[in-house]
C-alpha cells in the first residue's frame, strides 16, 4: 500500500525532529539525579569556596543536590581525569581552574588533552591574586620589596602552595619582570605554607585574595599588592603590582566544564542557571567578599579564554624551566 505523499513527507519530516525532539527532552528532564561537581583541591581553599556557593544555587534552581566532591592530587589531574572520563550526561561536572590551562604545558605526559576533551559550560569567577608579606619583612611596599631582595639576593624566599598552581606561576612571573631571586618553598598545600608564613619560617607568598582576604584584614599579613590590572574592591588601598612592575598582571579563573559531547541542550541549562546566579546581588556581594567578581562569558568564549591562558601560561613556564613528570 503507498501513502499519501502527504503523509510520507510528514513521516519524513518527523524521523528528522525526532532526535532533536528527545534532545530537548533530555535537557528538560536534567538533571535526572544528584550532580557530582569534582573539585581538584581540598576544601576551603579558593575553588572549593567558591564551588560551594554555586552547587548551592544549582540544587536550589534545578531541584536535585549538587554535591561538591574534593579530589585533590596531581595538581588537580586526578580529578580532571576523573571528570573525563565520566558519562557526558551533565552529572559529573569539573569546577576547572587555571591549574587546567597550566598542566597542558606542566606536564610531559597526560592521559588526557583538556581543550580536546572538554565542553566549556560556564565561567563563574575572576580570581584576584594578592602578594602577602610576614608582617617582620622589611618591606610595605612592591618598590621596597624589590629593593630588599636585589641589595640581599637569594635571602628571601616564597612559599609555592602548590608548584605548577596560579599562584606559584604569579611568583614566578613577577621574579622574571621584576630581575629579583626569591628562593622557592614548596608545599603541598596553601594551609601548610600559610602556617610557615605566620611563623615567619618563609617570608612571602602569592594566594588568591579568595583564601587570604581574612589574615590581611586581621594583621596576620600584609598585603603588597595585587595582581590583576586594576585594584580590588576588597582592598582598594592595595596597589596593583603592575603600577611598580609595568606590565604585570595575573588572575586565576573559576568555571564549570563537562566531558565532551555533553548534550548542548544541557550545556545551555547550566549556563542560563550559572548566568543568573552571576547577576544575583548576593551571589555578586558573596563573590566581592572573597576577593573575586563575576566572569560572565558564553560558554564558547569561556572555551577561548582556556585556550589563551594555556598559551600564556606554557610561555612562562618554558621561560622558568619548570617541568613536572
Amino acid at each position: 500500500m503507498k501513502l499519501p505523499r502527504r503523509g510520507f513527507l510528514h513521516l519524513t519530516a518527523g524521523a528528522v525532529m525526532m532526535p532533536a525532539v528527545l534532545r530537548i527532552a533530555k535537557a528538560q528532564a536534567y538533571p535526572a539525579r544528584p550532580v557530582h561537581i569534582i573539585v581538584g583541591f581540598p576544601p576551603g581553599g579558593a575553588a572549593d569556596i567558591v564551588a560551594r556557593v554555586m552547587a548551592q544555587w544549582l540544587s536550589e534552581r534545578l531541584g536535585q543536590p549538587f554535591i561538591i566532591e574534593n579530589r585533590p592530587g596531581a595538581g588537580t589531574n586526578v580529578a580532571t581525569e576523573t571528570v573525563l572520563k565520566a558519562a557526558p550526561d551533565g552529572h559529573t561536572l569539573l569546577f576547572a581552574t587555571v591549574s587546567n590551562a597550566i598542566n597542558t604545558s606542566l606536564y610531559d605526559k597526560l592521559p588526557f588533552d583538556f581543550i580536546r576533551d572538554i565542553a566549556p559550560v560556564a565561567s563563574v569567577d575572576r580570581l584576584t591574586y594578592v602578594m602577602v608579606a610576614n608582617p617582620a619583612v622589611p618591606a610595605k611596599t612592591i618598590s621596597e620589596l624589590i629593593a630588599y631582595a636585589k641589595a640581599n639576593p637569594g635571602k628571601l624566599n616564597i612559599a609555592a602552595a602548590a608548584i605548577g598552581s596560579g599562584t606559584h606561576l604569579s611568583g614566578e612571573l613577577f621574579k622574571a619582570m621584576a630581575g629579583v631571586n626569591l628562593v622557592n618553598v614548596p608545599y603541598t598545600g596553601s594551609q601548610l605554607a600559610f602556617a610557615d608564613l605566620f611563623a615567619g619560617q618563609v617570608h612571602v607568598m602569592f594566594d588568591a585574595l579568595t583564601s587570604s582576604v581574612e589574615h590581611i584584614t586581621a594583621g596576620k599579613l600584609r598585603a603588597l599588592g595585587v595582581t590583576t590590572a586594576k585594584r580590588s574592591e576588597r582592598l582598594p588601598d592595595i596597589p596593583t603590582i603592575g603600577e611598580t612592575v609595568p606590565g604585570y598582571e595575573a588572575s586565576g579563573w573559576l568555571g564549570i566544564v563537562a566531558p565532551r559531547n555533553t548534550p548542548t541542550e544541557i550545556i545551555g541549562k547550566l549556563h542560563g542557571e550559572v548566568s543568573a546566579a552571576l547577576a544575583d546581588p548576593k551571589i555578586k556581594a558573596r563573590l566581592a567578599d572573597l576577593g573575586g567578581e563575576p566572569l560572565l562569558l558564553s560558554s564558547a568564549d569561556f572555551g577561548k579564554l582556556i585556550a589563551e591562558e594555556t598559551d600564556k601560561w606554557g610561555k612562562v613556564i618554558r621561560g622558568a624551566g619548570i617541568k613536572l613528570n
